[in-house]
């Protein structure tokens, strides 16, 4: 089983796939192939005439998902249907209804409920009624013209399943064209985005990360006719993560390198990077926090533009940090965390009078030279790199977000982690350390303008994130995150104490006073 080598980036799939299949055992590594996109409530219809190899496909299906190479899976001809459990709970239906009399056996059998939010494997599914969830149709006939024992296959993915399809194919291309196809693959723990990454790892040890991250859709209009991510200029594909990277790495820190990618598809195979972590025991490694802090104050001191390459002829925009942008992600904090958290529905003066404040406070934040803001700089996303030189030890990833915005923010970002427990003595040794950097770089720092934007930002970023992770336990149903609100409650109250947003904290106290509190 393989795709058509076409030596650049994959070009339109045709809808419907056809290949041939020279053994059982390319059958059976059609079936692993499979697995890697099968999901609950799919129904995959097995097609062909008897000894065509369905049972085959379906065993080697049924044996990955379940974990077990050796697992007996007969085919259920007399049964009609056979349950099992996959290894990580999902359930599993085979069903064979080559004897089926009529749909009501099915009823009888109680397949609808079985096969509801399960992967489901049916050979002769032109016995039974049409299915409405995803459906990947796959046709086997016997092609002795090609050798004993050839197979012809013809797979086609419907509703959803196509997209699945469609990326999957793309991967395994991918993975052929860069030297990675005979890697195994590991699912690696995601994030808060829609993007996922695996790790390759090679017979002989070598690995890679394989970041999958398609093009961003539009969501529905929020403000203006625009998206969400249109409004806060999130990436919309991965050509950000590839300007970024090349960019950051031209100037000498260690973003990863990248081995093969499909821009079209959103697919990049990446160095790894490792797993070594800046942080020991939840509390930041004062060393290599001093190395990610003097990371930054290089990339600062630098003049940086705002237009990078991606690939010939592609150029990758680095938008600005804009006032709307920073605006609108502080409205989260009324929009989701007071009502979800707090249980305040707040009225629509005290709303306006919140924009208002932030609007005149952000006058103070705005960066007489701008530059690269990562945006997520901080300690999930900064990998110790013991075998390396200097800040070349700060593995940096995660900065397709980018933005021309002040340097202040990113600083906060690292100091102010949402998920690590950093006292403000120690924030403030940084913060000193920075600005020595800094002035050792460039003489001309303001470490006053510095030291009022910071604390803007920094408040502007706790606030935003209180109402993300808000909205992530309410509107996405991933609570876990709602650990780390006292943490940031903390910093923000930190941050409102400084002049400059002593309005805000004015307004904070008589609105939403628990959260000063903390």
């Amino acid at each position: 089983m393989r795709e058509d080598e076409d030596g650049g980036e994959a070009a339109s799939l045709p809808q419907t796939w056809e290949f041939v299949l020279p053994d059982e055992a390319a059958t059976e590594d059609l079936g692993l192939f499979l697995c890697e996109f099968l999901m609950p409530g799919d129904r995959v219809a097995l097609t062909g005439s008897l000894g065509d190899g369905k049972t085959t496909l379906a065993r080697a299906i049924i044996r990955e998902l379940t974990g077990e190479p050796d697992l007996e899976v007969p085919s259920p001809t007399f049964t009609l249907i056979q349950p099992y459990t996959a290894r990580d709970g999902r359930g599993i239906v085979h069903a064979d209804l080559y004897r089926l009399r009529d749909a009501d056996e099915l009823v009888e059998l109680g397949f609808d409920e079985m096969a509801e939010e399960a992967i489901t494997l049916v050979e002769w599914p032109e016995k039974m009624p049409p299915h409405d969830g995803p459906v990947l149709s796959v046709s086997l006939s016997l092609r002795p013209e090609f050798g004993e024992g050839s197979r012809f296959a013809r797979i086609e993915g419907h509703g959803a399943m196509r997209a699945r399809l469609d990326r999957a194919r793309a991967v395994r291309k991918l993975l052929a064209r860069a030297g990675w196809d005979d890697a195994e693959r590991i699912l690696m723990q995601g994030d808060a985005s829609s993007r996922a990454y695996e790790r390759l790892r090679r017979p002989d040890g070598s690995t890679a990360v394989l970041m999958i991250a398609p093009p961003r859709p539009d969501g529905p209009p929020v403000r203006d006719g625009k998206p969400y991510s249109a409004i806060v200029h999130l990436a919309e594909s991965v050509h950000a993560f590839v300007a970024l990277d090349r960019g950051l790495r031209a100037l000498g820190f260690s973003a990863p390198r990248v081995y093969g990618e499909d821009l079209t598809e959103g697919l990049l195979i990446l160095e790894d990077l490792g797993s070594e972590p800046v942080v020991e025991g939840g509390a930041p490694r004062p060393e290599r926090y001093a190395e990610a802090v003097r990371l930054l104050a290089k990339l600062h001191a630098t003049d940086l533009p705002s237009v990078l390459p991606v690939a010939a002829g592609i150029d990758h925009v680095i938008p600005p940090y804009d006032k709307e942008a920073l605006l609108f992600e502080a409205e989260l904090l009324p929009e989701w965390y007071a009502p979800a958290i707090r249980g305040v529905s707040l009225p629509e003066e005290a709303r306006s009078a919140f924009v208002t404040l932030w609007r005149e406070a952000l006058d103070a934040a705005v960066p007489a030279r701008p530059t690269w803001t990562l945006r997520d700089y901080h300690s999930p996303n900064l990998i110790w790199l013991p075998g390396r030189e200097g800040l070349e030890r700060v593995g940096v990833i995660d900065f397709q977000d980018a933005v021309m915005g002040h340097p202040a923010y990113d600083v906060a970002s690292l100091l102010q982690d949402a998920r690590v427990d950093a006292s403000a003595d120690f924030e403030l040794r940084l913060l000193g350390l920075y600005v020595r950097e800094r002035r050792a770089r460039d003489p001309a720092f303001d470490m006053g303008t510095f030291a009022t934007a910071y604390a803007l930002l920094a408040a502007q970023r706790a606030t935003k994130i209180l109402g993300i992770f808000a909205r992530l336990d309410r509107r996405d149903g991933k609570p876990g995150y709602l650990a780390h609100l006292p943490r940031i409650e903390g910093y923000l109250a930190r941050n409102l104490a400084h002049p400059a947003l002593s309005n805000l904290r004015d307004w904070h106290a008589q609105h939403l006073p628990a959260l000063l509190a903390t």
